[in-house]
């Protein structure tokens, strides 16, 4: 689906590594390598985790066609024996992770890949590609969802994107509850519902105001939205009921002061007898300047470049890292990048009214479970097969009652402690 094949997101590195361990013998001993954060972005209380269908639908198509192959010998990036390797590459080990929509902390053991070293070392670059901005990006749209306090919002970042990322961020953005993209690629691979209007281009085409709306309304119906800050927004408005009538359903405003100018639109609509035309705003919104307008009479938000680049945190701070060969734990011991040795499970725990309270990280086969805990990890691929995962409904439900599920103080916008506590339990 993508237009980059998944094998050529293989990082040479992660080549040079499959070369060496073919000519010594260990590309077969059995690993496990497991993604997760150090921390969040600043100022973030929890992650998100998003992409993994995405990726498995990529774990499930990633192979090394001949051209691939051939470049990859005739460049020196592989050996003979690493091409012919490469070429009858098939993923063959399993996948574990929390569900897609999951919320994660700092340790979260996200996702979990198990194989032969070699099988899933190539694949660390695509893994970390994909979750590191889908989880970004959901993160961000979640904050922006809190922030508008039940009132809808449109994913319109794509001229603020690499043309595939437009698509996967506005799929993030719909996990993560906006209700709509301007992004129709992502309509038709996704399911998600598009909207959208004119933009200033089209009322600048025109002789004047009141002709590109005429026309707009004539082709779409009064069931449309009028962009009415081109010149002035008062005149707009008015020129925008006087040619679709006051059952004209929103105007969008997308430049000024928008709590003023919202508060003085609404009034102006509300004189005009246009009393259910709705107020869309957009122009540069984040989460602060959205959380800033929940007092004022807006409708509906739309969010580009601050939702597609993670607000301030384009990637999510996820690493791939092994932490078991042939069942024996190892560990990275470097200053500030240490890690944890063996496989884990986690665990959520809360409170008998649902409010979760601790995530707990324990070595594989110990979980330490109580009447409301909630094991987190699910299976994606076994044996190299995808299994049936959640549908992007499915997944979208679940992010809003892991939001639910946290403490309030976990939804501020503010910097803080992690939402939840993570405790790691040694093994013993």
């Amino acid at each position: 689906m993508s237009t980059l094949r998944p094998a050529l997101l293989t990082d040479h590195y992660e080549l040079t590594m499959v070369s060496a361990a073919l000519r010594d013998g260990t590309a077969d001993r059995r690993c496990v390598f497991e993604v997760f954060s150090r921390r969040l972005p600043t100022g973030r209380r929890y992650g998100v985790v998003a992409g993994t269908a995405r990726l498995v639908e990529m774990v499930r198509d990633f192979r090394f066609d001949e051209a691939e192959v051939d470049f990859l010998r005739r460049t020196g990036v592989v050996d003979e024996a690493a091409a012919e390797w490469l070429s009858r590459y098939r993923f063959t080990g399993d996948v574990d992770g929390y569900a897609e929509g999951e919320l994660f902390f700092p340790g979260s053991p996200i996702l979990t890949v198990s194989g032969g070293f070699a099988e899933c070392v190539v694949l660390e670059t695509l893994v970390l590609s994909v979750l590191n901005h889908d989880c970004a990006i959901a993160a961000a749209a979640a904050r922006m969802v809190t922030a508008a306090r039940g009132r809808t919002l449109i994913e319109m970042g794509s001229r603020r994107a690499h043309e595939e990322a437009a698509v996967a961020a506005a799929r993030s953005a719909y996990l993560a509850g906006f209700a709509f993209t301007s992004n129709l690629a992502a309509g038709q691979r996704y399911g998600i519902p598009t909207a959208g209007t004119a933009a200033h281009a089209f009322t600048l085409l025109h002789d004047d105001e009141r002709a590109a709306f005429a026309s707009q309304v004539a082709t779409l119906g009064k069931n449309t939205t009028l962009l009415v800050d081109t010149y002035d927004v008062s005149q707009g408005i008015r020129n925008a009921i006087e040619v679709a009538g006051p059952e004209l359903r929103a105007v969008r405003i997308d430049s000024g002061d928008l709590a003023v100018i919202a508060h003085q639109s609404r009034e102006l609509l509300d004189s005009l007898g246009a009393t259910e035309t709705k107020i869309i705003v957009s122009g540069d919104l984040d989460e602060y300047a959205i959380a800033a307008l929940a007092a004022e009479p807006v409708d509906m938000y739309g969010a580009g470049t601050a939702v597609v680049t993670g607000s301030g945190a384009p990637t999510a701070g996820l690493v791939y890292k092994l932490v078991e060969v042939d069942g024996r734990p190892v560990v990275k011991r470097s200053e500030h990048k240490a890690t944890i040795g063996g496989r884990k499970v986690a665990v959520r725990r809360h409170k008998p009214t649902g409010t979760a309270t601790e995530e707990v990280i324990v070595p594989q086969g110990v979980p330490d479970h109580a009447p409301h805990d909630r094991l987190l990890q699910r299976s994606y691929v076994v044996e190299g097969e995808p299994v049936a995962l959640p549908t992007l409904t499915e997944s979208r439900e679940h992010l809003r009652q892991c939001l639910i599920s946290i403490p309030w103080e976990g939804l501020k916008l503010s910097a803080g402690d992690p939402a939840v506590p993570v405790t790691v339990v040694p093994a013993s």
